[in-house]
């Protein structure tokens, strides 16, 4: 099932996200972090995801490592690897996600720690 309509802009409360192309099992998205935000700490069943910075430098949690990315860095999130993107900075940061798998819906994410209360 397809839930996220191409190009159409989703607000979040850390920031937004854009659709860029969906297809059965891949999915193109542009995420930008407001500064001093943070997506929730969650991991996916269905689907691996693959992550460029773009712009900015932000905080990654995989699984237990924990670290700084810069511009043009590049990390993968395996299905049911727990992370998150953090953004400690007074800047915007800028992330493209590929996501591959069986089921790309947003009801496949399983919050495990939320600021916003989403758990």
């Amino acid at each position: 099932m397809k839930t996220n309509v191409e190009h159409k802009i989703y607000k979040r409360p850390w920031g937004t996200y854009q659709t860029l192309k969906i297809e059965k099992t891949c999915q193109v998205k542009w995420i930008e972090i407001n500064p001093k935000s943070k997506l929730s700490l969650q991991k996916h069943k269905k689907r691996s995801e693959h992550w460029i910075v773009a712009k900015g430098t932000p905080i990654v949690t995989i699984d237990k490592m924990k670290k700084k990315l810069n511009e043009n860095d590049h990390v993968f999130i395996p299905k049911e690897g727990v992370h998150r993107i953090e953004n400690d900075t007074d800047k915007r940061v800028v992330i493209v996600e590929v996501q591959i798998g069986s089921y790309l819906g947003e009801d496949d994410i399983i919050r495990l720690e939320d600021i916003y209360g989403r758990t």
